[in-house]
This record gives C-alpha cells, sequence and structure tokens, in this order.
C-alpha cells in the first residue's frame, strides 16, 4: 500500500498495531579515575593475597631484587649460581626433607600460577560454580595451593550463601576441568571448600602383607595405605567394623589385614578372634589362628549367642567400676568376624535360625562396644532386606560396588558426592581388589585407602608362627 501513496503522504500515517515498549536503563559514565583505582585494587589485592598464600617463593624473589640493586648484578648472578648449586646438592643428599621445605613449596606456586590461576574463570563458569548478578560476575576466590607427593590440595574460599554441596555434586566438572583423575571436596570451615586432586594413584598395585607388628594398637591396626601414601590403621577395639563389596572385590583382604595386625596380641592372650564362615572358603584357610570357628548355620547361630553370654557376663563385672575397657588375658578383647553375613540374616531358609543371629548380632552391636566385643562383618548386597542392622555399625567400609546408589546406602547420603566413587573401582584385581572408600565414626568424610594382599603363604607362616595350640586346621 505504501508503495501506491505518492510523495511524503506516508509520514502522516498512524499504525493502529500495538508495539511493545522498551526501557532502557540510564547510563552513567563512570568516571575515569575511579576505573583506574579499582583497576590498581584489584592487582595490589591479588598480590597481596599470593603473597600471603606463598611466602617463601615472593620472599626470595624480593630477596634477589634487593641484592641486585645493592651488589649489582654479576655478584647477584654468582650468588644465585652458588645457592642452585648448594639447593641441589641437598635435594641429592636428602631427597625427602628438600622436598618437604623447598620442593612442594614451589612447584604449588607453579601449579597455582600455570594450572589453577590460569584455567579458574572459564572451570567456574562451565562448571555452574560462579554466578553473575546485575550484569556482574562473582568468582570462588583461589586461596591456596599445596602439592604433595601425589595430588594438589586445593583451597578455595566459595561464594556467600554458597553450600558445600554445590561443589560437591560438580566434582567431576573439576576433576576434568584441571586434569585430575577424581576431585574428593571436604569442608575445614564455614566457607571454606578443600578440593583434593590427585595425579598420582597410589593405590593402583596390589599392596603387599605388611609386617607383623612388635607391637599391636587396637586402636589402630595396620591394614593397608591410604591413596596419600600414608599407611592405614583401622581402630578394632571399641567400634564394629561392615565390609560391603561386590564378588571380587577384596573382602577377603581385610579381613586377613585385620587379623594379621593383631597376631602379636592373639599370641599374648590379650585378642581372641571368633570366626564365622558359612561360605566354607575365606576364613577355614587359617583356623589354627582362631580360638572358635563356626561354618555352619546352626553353629553360627550357636556361637554368636555364646559371645553374648561373654559381653553380658563381662558387662556385670565392670558395671560400676569401669567404663571402658582394657584387654587382659584374664578379659580379653573379643573379635566376632562374620564372612558373608548374608548368609545368616537374609538368605538362611529356617526362620528360627535367621531370628536368632539377627537377634544376636543387633545385641553384639548395641552393647558390646564399652565391654571389649567387637563385630566385624562383610557381605555384598547392602540393602536393609539384606542385613537391617547396618547402622549399628560406625565404621563402615565400601569396596567395589554395582550401583551408584549403593554407595549412599553403605557410607550414607551424600558420600558418593564428596568423592566416593566406589562404583567406578576396577573389577580387574590387580587394579581394584582391596580398594575402598572407609568412612569412619571419627571422620564422616570418605576416605580412599587399599588393604594388604595377604597370600596363601602368608596365611600359612601367620599359622605356623601364630597358630593357637590345640587348635586343628
Amino acid at each position: 500500500m505504501l508503495r501506491k501513496l505518492p510523495g511524503d503522504y506516508t509520514k502522516d500515517l498512524v499504525s493502529t498495531t500495538p508495539t511493545s515498549v522498551v526501557f532502557q536503563p540510564t547510563v552513567v559514565k563512570t568516571p575515569r579515575w575511579l576505573t583506574v583505582l579499582s583497576l590498581v585494587w584489584r592487582a595490589c589485592s591479588g598480590l597481596v593475597g599470593s603473597m600471603l598464600a606463598h611466602p617463601i617463593v615472593w620472599g626470595l624473589a624480593v630477596a634477589l631484587a634487593v641484592l641486585v640493586w645493592y651488589t649489582g648484578w654479576l655478584a647477584s648472578l654468582l650468588l644465585v649460581v652458588a645457592v642452585v648449586a648448594g639447593l641441589l646438592v641437598w635435594r641429592r643428599l636428602d631427597r625427602g626433607r628438600f622436598d618437604r621445605w623447598i620442593g612442594w613449596r614451589l612447584l604449588g606456586f607453579w601449579r597455582w600460577l600455570w594450572v589453577y590461576r590460569r584455567h579458574w574463570q572459564p572451570v567456574m563458569v562451565v562448571s555452574g560454580l560462579a554466578a553473575r548478578i546485575g550484569g556482574r560476575e562473582y568468582l570462588p576466590t583461589l586461596v591456596k595451593v599445596r602439592c604433595t607427593p601425589v595430588a594438589d590440595v586445593v583451597m578455595v574460599k566459595m561464594l556467600h550463601g554458597q553450600p558445600l554441596s554445590a561443589w560437591a555434586e560438580r566434582s567431576e566438572h573439576l576433576a576434568h576441568g584441571f586434569s585430575a583423575k577424581y576431585c574428593r571436596v571436604r569442608s575445614v570451615k564455614p566457607g571454606t571448600a578443600v578440593l583434593t586432586l590427585p595425579h598420582t594413584d597410589l593405590l593402583a598395585s596390589v599392596v603387599p602383607a605388611l609386617p607383623i607388628p612388635e607391637q599391636v594398637n587396637l586402636k589402630a591396626v595396620a591394614v593397608g595405605r591410604c591413596d596419600d601414601g600414608q599407611t592405614l590403621k583401622l581402630k578394632v577395639h571399641g567400634t564394629h567394623v561392615l565390609i560391603v563389596g561386590a564378588t571380587g572385590a577384596g573382602k577377603g583382604s581385610w579381613l586377613w589385614s585385620t587379623i594379621r595386625g593383631m597376631l602379636p596380641a592373639i599370641r599374648d592372650d590379650l585378642v581372641q578372634v571368633w570366626a564365622l564362615d558359612p561360605k566354607l572358603m575365606e576364613l577355614s584357610y587359617g583356623r589354627r589362628l582362631f580360638h572358635r570357628y563356626a561354618s555352619s548355620p546352626e553353629d553360627c547361630a550357636e556361637l554368636l549367642e555364646n559371645a553374648v553370654e561373654v559381653m553380658q557376663a563381662r558387662a556385670e563385672r565392670m558395671a560400676g567400676k569401669v567404663r571402658d575397657h582394657t584387654p587382659t588375658p584374664e578379659s580379653p578383647f573379643l573379635l566376632v568376624i562374620v564372612d558373608e553375613v548374608a548368609f545368616l540374616t537374609a538368605y538362611q531358609q529356617d526362620k528360627g535360625l535367621k531370628a536368632r543371629v539377627n537377634a544376636t548380632l543387633a545385641t553384639l552391636t548395641t552393647q558390646g562396644r564399652a565391654v571389649g566385643v567387637g563385630v566385624m562383618a562383610a557381605l555384598q548386597d547392602p540393602r536393609k532386606d539384606v542385613i537391617s542392622i547396618r547402622n549399628l555399625f560406625p565404621d563402615k567400609i565400601a569396596l567395589r560396588l554395582d550401583e551408584s546408589e549403593q554407595v549412599d546406602m553403605v557410607l550414607g547420603d551424600g558420600a558418593r558426592d564428596r568423592g566416593a566413587l566406589a562404583d567406578q573401582i576396577s573389577p580387574r584385581p590387580q587394579i581394584g581388589a582391596g580398594v575402598g572408600y572407609l568412612r569412619l565414626e571419627t571422620d564422616p568424610e570418605p576416605v580412599r585407602a587399599r588393604a594388604a594382599y595377604v597370600t596363601d603363604a602368608d596365611i600359612r607362616q601367620m599359622e605356623a608362627e601364630y597358630g593357637i595350640p590345640g587348635e586343628t586346621a
């Protein structure tokens, strides 16, 4: 229609089509001096934060600058060469102490600068941990990076109002973003998250059987290795331990490593081990190490009832006198080991025996800790209809599991989000057997570790040296 109208008549047309009203905010120009001041403030605050996080590196840089200023570049160069040569000699003669005081600190500064600082903004944005409010982007603050022989430990100040669960749910994003094998998230204080990003897996190979200790501490029995290279020490006195893992996950390694770590106490009559072995395959190999052994359902139920009688008699003697049990030859610590407890609690056809076993296990796990009676049970399926008393075990170990939901069944809600990836453990025995995540009563954060592998030859040697007189294999 507009093409048929002559000249300037089109300017007098009024459209009757409704149009949306667009409101544009008023643009306020920021003064140049304020912009410069803001940039200078951010640069200075970042520099000060870096100096506080890495004082040794910045101290050396400042000292070098002062040295060049006062002595000249040639004298400074000679002194630097001498210092570097001395450090190299120190590293050659005492590598462990050099790394602890110098090496890991320098590596931490380098990875803070080149890996984390350089990729921090894109990783935070892509993983959804950054926030944009009013057109301004807010990022969590990278506080400090500390290097260990196996991992980077990154301390982060979270955004105000940001929960730790937001970081735990994005642990896979963080691991891929910073080229780590996985990421474990924990909190040390409100508002601060600590990320553990391993770059070396010390648990990828089999851990050989640990040496038999000269003295036994039942509060810390050495059973394997943690993923940071430290010896894993498991508490057995004053607690109960539940071990859950699929077939071939390495439950036997945890049982035999625990027994191996207590052998001197067994020899000195400070510890008694009562074994329940419904499958007749795992614990029967070292029967001479046990004070009591049962395999049939009837014998297992009777043995558990005897343990309850010992517990109740001991409680009557201790009542009103002591509150904590101390192992002695007259009153030894009694550890009841049950291999594949589901055969007795869920798959048992005899309802009478099933009820007896469930009742005695519930009694032991609720009343036995204070009087020196502990239970260590192993099974494959952690569902409630298989073992209804799993919450009565303060310490839990999750080995390789078939489903991700089973991780939280064993270790508690949110354990998998905090890095307990038990469903991703390799099914290959050389790589994954014995590897698991622990949630201990003293520390609710999951700990990744691997139990030592006790071979058949080791068990035979243990029987020959520490076997109980009078017991037959």
